[in-house]
């Protein structure tokens, strides 16, 4: 449970979230939770209707909590931003995407920080959870807020960055057992952020900087982006030697110092390490510095999709027949077990892939109604595709609780998950 919250936290009477999406809508129920009122704002009126309607990938707790919220006066949702200037404090939580050329689309945070500048007033708290480039909080807050508003950090507004750490769908990793970090335009500005964040987890770490806590982040996922890209290249090399990558992992990981175990899959996906690595790879491309670890990693990640075509081709090759025409399913196709999230989702450019080979690509899902293709064609959840024969079924997403016993009996498998022995036609990538 988060930690009680200091004298001057408790007098924090509300706080508005900009932003209520993956990060932003959990954060929100964890502050109201806290005894604070919350006044959530997002520009997207299709989020805000499933946010309404419960149509949110939430854990079942937090899923009943948010229906009780959203009875209580001191819950809020909708998209006038007044609701910022009415608000003790302001947290931004809004997405921090890659465009089609793998640089910063910093578009919906710089309207979310216009509009918190706009509508800031003196005494305010503002924190900048949303993962971005070094010296963002400076150059979207703390400048615009001097030049346009006269109001400066420190004395004015207090204003600090506290990356977020949301791990949607596993209840082991829920705010209130993260540790945070914080880091402040200010000493002054630190603490009242620790304050405030102090009501979401029981452990803060405070840092010297806000510039601090963004690099923070950025090396978190960073770090991930290259152990995931090392442990794909493994499982290859497990293939080529006739082993099994899990169990050369977990062997590995009985080590208790010196590795961090990471397992292979289909690829990576989410808005978190295909992406953020590409702020700090921007960042330093105009500082004329070189990353080439980060860049390989990120190139194999990227790579990863294709790597699990090509071995669906050499499979089914080895069975004495070509991929086109063949009638394929792919197992799961969000990016992760347990949520409905297909942001970056490899199932994507798989799918791609298999059909630009000429495959009959197929996907069951029993989380995801329909899947939005590159191109924007829909392709639908095959329900019945349990009782359908395939000539290759391969296996991206397993759900927990998931019944894959009909997969036993499919004349060809491809594991991308790595995880499931019990077929007897089975390959991995």
């Amino acid at each position: 449970m988060p930690a009680e919250p200091s004298p001057r936290a408790q007098g924090l009477r509300s706080v508005a979230v900009v932003g209520l999406g993956y990060v932003g809508l959990p954060t929100a129920l964890a502050l109201h939770r806290s005894g604070v009122a919350v006044r959530g704002v997002d520009v997207s009126r299709r989020r805000l209707e499933a946010v309404r309607g419960g149509q949110v990938d939430l854990l079942p707790d937090d899923l009943v909590e948010l229906h009780a919220a959203l009875g209580s006066d001191d819950f809020t949702v909708g998209d006038d931003p007044t609701a910022i200037a009415e608000a003790d404090a302001v947290i931004i939580c809004v997405p921090t995407p890659v465009d089609e050329h793998l640089s910063p689309d910093l578009a919906p945070l710089e309207g979310a920080c216009r509009a918190v500048v706009d509508w800031a007033h003196p005494g305010q708290l503002l924190v900048l959870t949303s993962t971005t480039y070094v010296g963002s909080t400076h150059d979207l807050l703390v400048a615009p807020l001097a030049a346009q508003r006269g109001l400066v950090a420190g004395r004015d507004v207090h204003v600090a960055f506290s990356p977020e750490r949301i791990d949607p769908g596993v209840a082991e990793h829920e705010q209130g057992r993260t540790p945070r970090v914080v880091g402040g335009t200010t000493a002054g500005c630190t603490q009242r952020a620790v304050d405030l964040v102090g009501r979401l987890t029981s452990s803060v770490h405070a840092v010297s900087s806000a510039e601090a806590a963004e690099m923070t982040k950025l090396y978190e996922n960073t770090f991930r982006a290259v152990v995931l890209a090392l442990a794909n290249e493994v499982a290859g090399i497990c293939r080529t030697l006739d082993l099994d990558a899990v169990e050369v992992t977990d062997a590995a990981a009985t080590k208790p110092y010196g590795f961090l175990a990471a397992y292979p899959g289909p690829g990576v996906g989410g808005h978190c390490i295909p992406c953020d690595p590409h702020y700090l790879l921007w960042q330093m491309r105009r500082h004329r510095t070189p990353t080439p670890l980060i860049e390989q990693a990120m190139t194999s990640i990227a790579h990863r999709p294709h790597e699990v075509v090509a071995r669906a081709v050499e499979v089914l090759s080895d069975q004495g027949r070509g991929l086109a025409g063949a009638r394929v399913l792919v197992v799961g196709v969000s990016y992760k077990p347990g949520v409905r999230d297909v942001r970056e989702t490899p199932a994507l450019e798989i799918i791609r892939g298999l059909e630009q080979r000429g495959a009959a690509v197929a996907f069951h899902d029993p989380l995801v109604p329909e899947l939005r293709l590159p191109g924007g064609r829909v392709l639908a959840s095959a329900a019945d595709a349990p009782q359908e024969p395939w000539d290759l079924v391969l296996l991206h997403t397993v759900h927990p609780g998931a019944d894959l016993s009909w997969v036993s009996q499919q004349p060809v498998v491809l594991d991308a998950t790595y995880r499931f022995a019990a077929a007897p036609q089975r390959h991995v990538v």
